[in-house]
């Protein structure tokens, strides 16, 4: 399928699949508008969080925070549409598979999910530092599983849209994050490239998924600006800050824009 024809839709459900870069964890950790508790052990479950994370933005604005956005969210576009947002901190694709999928029930509805994955697979297999031959094994079963996935969501959901978001890249292309295996020297970015890719290709060659590009998008927002022009969170900058939320958000409203499907 063409990028970008994904047909019109009027969707009823909203589920939000991944990682950390689709959570409310750190951005409200960054704008300070959290529980203490949750502040100290960072549990999310420990107290209040402000749905300021990418997938809460997108299903409904902070109209205080992100006036430019002012009724521009799948709430507003789509009025009765439910949200879902089972993305988890740390997630790998595994356990998307064994966490979160499994929550997931099948409707004939219009669904809309995002996907946010394989940043932490990655990190996984770096910090073990492989050889060379051995990561590009574990990098293609990293790919391969991410396609299952997708096979997986698609067939749960006749009617389902999957945005496939691209995994960003904090260093900028240094292969540098500051706390992040500093020990081991630069990590290896053409990795992070291959999967991406991957991610991209599956995008423009499979009906019902469409692509964000977060890598794209966020490259030059990491460790070569100052920290206050970064979207990471200064205390993990893999993480994203309130700004990072935001700017995930705007991806994937434009993303639909694009696919002509909001």
């Amino acid at each position: 399928m063409t990028e970008g024809r994904a047909g019109a839709h009027d969707f009823a459900r909203y589920i939000a699949l991944g990682d950390s870069m689709s959570i409310d964890l750190y951005p409200a950790l960054d704008a300070g508008e959290i529980d203490v508790a949750v502040a100290l052990e960072r549990v999310a479950s420990a107290g209040h969080i402000a749905p300021i994370g990418a997938a809460s933005l997108l299903y409904k604005n902070s109209e205080d925070r992100w006036p430019d956005f002012l009724a521009d969210d799948l709430s507003t576009r789509y009025p009765g549409i439910t949200m879902e947002n089972l993305a988890s901190d740390g997630a790998t694709i595994g356990e998307v598979f064994g966490e979160q999928v499994p929550q997931l029930d099948v409707t004939d509805d219009d669904v809309l999910l995002t996907l946010t994955i394989g940043g932490n697979d990655l990190l996984s297999a770096f910090g073990n530092r492989p050889r060379r031959a051995l990561m590009d094994r574990i990098v293609t079963d990293i790919c391969e599983a991410y396609d299952l996935l997708v096979d997986t969501l698609l067939g749960r959901f006749d009617r389902g849209t999957l945005v496939a978001t691209t995994v960003y890249d904090p260093s900028d292309r240094t292969g540098r994050i500051p706390g992040v295996y500093e020990e081991s020297g630069p990590l290896p970015l053409e990795f992070l490239d291959r999967l991406n890719d991957h991610i991209r290709a599956l995008a423009m060659g499979t009906p019902r998924v469409i692509l964000a590009d977060a890598y794209a998008h966020f490259l030059g927002h990491g460790v070569s600006v100052p920290e206050e022009d970064r979207w990471f969170w200064r205390r993990s900058l893999i993480e994203p800050n309130a700004r990072g939320a935001n700017e995930i958000r705007a991806v994937w409203l434009q993303t639909l824009r694009d696919a002509g499907v909001y």
